[in-house]
């Protein structure tokens, strides 16, 4: 059964994908190599750095994807990229501090809602973006709750910019009290959770180091092993109940793979059973 672009509709998706591309423009040709080389059903993008009407749709479209942007030139921007149909729920949510900003957007796909998210980043303890990032997070505990049937199949996936615990910094002592690493933004995180969200990368590592996601430009940070797990994917119960793994593409942070400069951030992909 095809729909009206012409294509093709099948069984609900099982390998999904979060990556903060950092600039779609620049991406593009790596994006499409990821595509094919883990066959993905859906993939969430975030900092896709280009207003909607720039976004690659054409691109995808020729090797069966179409896709969602709720985009924003020059910076933020997030979209959804699937072989699915896909049915827009929501693009930016209700009580956001920063309305303007490109950070959320929300699809069906198959039987599954799932959202791609970009959160504040903060700066720095004490600045004022750390204030709005915070309450950033409580504008998505609010949304999520009054949004979703949290005893469906919800997935929320992006770049959350918190790592939630010690294990997900490489130097947990070095970071503690830092921004992405406080706990007044790990409890905002936490609250999301305790909603009825699982942290599917978590589940899926167990109580080891990593893995990470995201590795700095700066200072031979990927080589040293400098990295942070802020890169998530939050399942509802039925979600995770057909949770087969969660892996991280190092492959697509490493500046050798043929198709352009890396992006700071990998992608990790989450493999469900139909």
């Amino acid at each position: 059964m095809a729909n009206d672009l012409g294509l093709t509709a099948y069984a609900p998706p099982v390998r999904i994908a979060t990556w903060n591309v950092n600039s779609i423009r620049q991406r593009l040709p790596r994006l499409l190599a990821l595509l094919a080389r883990h066959e993905l059903d859906v993939v969430c993008l975030q900092e896709t750095k280009v207003a909607d009407a720039d976004f690659p749709i054409d691109a995808l479209l020729e090797v069966g994807y179409e896709a969602l942007s709720h985009g924003q030139g020059g910076r933020n921007g997030v979209a959804i990229v699937s072989r699915l149909p896909l049915d827009e729920i929501a693009r930016g949510m209700a009580g956001d501090p920063v309305p303007a900003e490109a950070r959320l957007l929300a699809a069906r796909a198959g039987d599954l809602t799932i959202a791609s998210l970009y959160a504040v980043n903060g700066k720095e303890v004490g600045d004022p973006a750390y204030e709005t990032k915070l309450a950033w997070y409580e504008a998505l505990r609010d949304w999520a709750r009054a949004s979703f049937d949290l005893a469906a199949p919800v997935l929320l996936t992006g770049d959350f910019n918190v790592a939630p615990d010690d294990r997900d910094v490489y130097d947990p002592v070095a970071w503690r009290g830092r921004n992405l690493a406080s706990e007044p933004e790990r409890d905002r995180l936490r609250d999301v959770l305790e909603l009825g969200f699982d942290d599917l990368g978590r589940r899926a590592a167990g109580d080891v180091e990593g893995p990470f996601s995201f590795w700095d430009y700066r200072m031979g940070a990927f080589h040293r092993g400098w990295g942070l797990r802020i890169d998530l994917a939050l399942g509802t119960a039925p979600v995770a109940a057909r949770l087969v793994s969660v892996d991280v593409d190092r492959e697509e942070r490493k500046p050798t793979s043929g198709e352009g400069k890396p992006s700071d951030h990998a992608p990790v992909i989450v493999t469900l059973r139909d």
